[in-house]
C-alpha cells in the first residue's frame, strides 16, 4: 500500500554556548579573556528525491534531530558548527506545519532535488572574549547558545501527473494504462484489483513525455470515506487533465447499457465535485470502454449520443483489453493536453511568517561563577 502521508517532529541543533577562559602561558600570566564563541546547531532540510516513492520510511521513525553546535574553544577559537541534516521525501510531497492545532502549507517539493528549510539550527553563543572592556579585563560572562527550531510537520504525497486516470472499480483503467504506456500495473476481472496509485509515462508525438496516474476505483461515498478511492483523490488534484473511465457495465439493470453509462459518468463527477471542486474544472476526456463487448459496441452509438444530448460532450469508444480505438484517443489526448493549462502550483506561507522568538528563550548572559555547563542547558 503507497504511504502518502506522515508526521513527524524535527529539531534543528541547539547553538553550543559560549567558553569562558584567559590566556595563560610562559611568562604571560595575564594574558587576557580568549574564550571563543559557540558554533551553530544543525539546520534541518526536507528534500524531494526520485528515487522514493512512499513515505513509508517515516511509519519507523518519526523523530528526526539535526546535531548541536559545539562549545567555544581556548584562544578565542570558535566551537565547530552542527551538521545538518537532510530529510529526504518523494517528489511531489507537501510539507504542513503543524501550530495551535492548525495545518499551514510551508512548502510544495513539486520538482526532484528542491529542497526546503524547515527547521533553523540555533546561533553559537558568545566567548568571554567579546566582553572584555577598558574597565572589564577580566571578564567571565558568556552567553548561552541558543536553542534550535523544533516543529512539527505533516508530509503529504500529491503524485505529479499530467494525466489522471478516474473510473469505478473494475473499469479498465489499469487496463488502458498498461496499453498506453506499457506499464506493468496488475489488472484483474474483479474490483479494487488496484489497492494503489500506478504512474506510467506516456510519449506523445509533440508533448514528449506524459506521466499518467491511475487511482482505485471510486465508489459512490468516496468523498466521505467510502472504498479505496478516497485516500487517494487527493492525486489527481496536480494533473492537466483527466480521463473518465466509463465501464457500460456499472450497476447495469437488464441491457440498459445507456443509463448504466450516464450513472457511471455522474457519479464520478459527484464524488470528485464533493471532494474539490475545482478539480472538476479541468479538462477532461470521457472514454467508454469494453467495446470488446458486443453487447456494449451495439450499444456504443445510443451512449455516445446520450452524452451528447444531456453533457454536450463527446466520448470515444475504445476497448482496453483487445487496443481497439487506442490511436484515437492519443490523438485526442494529445490535443486536449496542448491546451490545458500548466500545472496548478498550491499557495504556500512562508515558513518566516511563523517564526516565534519566544520559542527561543535562550541568549541571557552567564557569569562562570553560576557554574552553568552545557550539559546543564535545558534542551527543547
Amino acid at each position: 500500500m503507497l504511504i502518502d502521508v506522515a508526521q513527524i517532529k524535527v529539531k534543528a541543533g541547539n547553538g553550543g554556548d559560549g567558553q569562558v577562559s584567559f590566556r595563560r602561558e610562559k611568562f604571560i600570566p595575564k594574558g587576557g579573556p580568549d574564550g571563543g564563541d559557540g558554533g551553530k546547531g544543525g539546520d534541518v532540510y526536507i528534500i524531494s528525491d526520485n528515487n522514493m516513492a512512499t513515505l513509508m520510511d517515516f511509519k519507523s521513525k518519526n523523530i528526526f534531530e539535526a546535531t548541536p553546535g559545539f562549545v567555544g574553544g581556548k584562544k578565542k577559537m570558535s566551537g565547530a558548527n552542527g551538521d545538518d541534516l537532510y530529510i529526504k521525501v518523494p517528489v511531489g510531497t507537501l510539507i504542513y506545519e503543524l501550530k495551535n492545532g492548525q495545518e499551514v502549507l510551508v512548502s510544495d517539493l513539486d520538482t526532484a532535488q528542491t529542497q526546503f528549510l524547515v527547521a533553523r539550527g540555533g546561533r553559537g553563543g558568545k566567548g568571554n572574549w567579546r566582553f572584555r572592556s577598558s574597565t572589564n579585563q577580566t571578564p567571565t560572562q558568556y552567553t548561552e547558545g541558543v536553542r534550535g527550531e523544533v516543529k512539527t510537520i505533516k508530509l503529504e504525497i500529491k503524485l505529479v501527473a499530467d494525466i489522471g486516470l478516474v473510473g469505478v472499480p473494475n473499469a479498465g483503467k489499469s487496463t488502458l494504462l498498461n496499453l498506453l504506456t506499457r506499464s506493468n500495473a496488475k489488472v484483474g476481472d474483479y474490483p479494487f484489483t488496484t489497492l494503489s496509485p500506478n504512474l506510467g509515462i506516456l510519449e506523445l508525438p509533440t508533448l514528449g513525455h506524459t506521466v499518467i496516474a491511475d487511482i482505485p476505483g471510486l465508489i459512490e461515498g468516496a468523498a466521505e470515506g467510502k472504498g479505496l478511492g478516497d485516500q487517494f483523490l487527493r492525486h489527481v488534484e496536480r494533473t492537466r487533465m483527466l480521463l473518465f473511465i466509463i465501464d457500460p457495465l456499472f450497476d447495469i439493470k437488464g441491457d440498459d447499457y445507456v443509463t448504466s453509462s450516464l450513472n457511471s459518468y455522474e457519479m464520478l463527477r459527484n464524488e470528485l465535485q464533493q471532494y474539490n471542486e475545482k478539480v472538476i474544472e479541468k479538462p477532461a476526456l470521457t472514454i467508454i470502454n469494453k467495446l470488446d463487448i458486443t453487447e456494449v459496441l451495439d450499444s456504443f452509438e445510443k451512449i455516445k449520443k446520450a452524452f451528447k444530448d444531456k453533457y454536450k460532450i463527446s466520448v470515444i469508444g475504445i476497448s482496453a483489453a483487445s487496443g481497439k480505438g487506442r490511436d484515437d484517443l492519443l490523438i485526442a489526448i494529445e490535443k486536449e493536453l496542448r491546451q490545458a493549462p500548466a500545472r496548478e502550483k498550491f499557495e504556500t506561507v512562508s515558513p518566516t511568517k511563523l517564526y516565534d522568538p519566544s520559542n527561543l528563550p535562550n541568549r541571557r548572559m552567564v557569569f562562570q561563577t553560576e557554574k552553568v555547563k552545557t550539559k546543564d542547558v535545558k534542551k527543547y
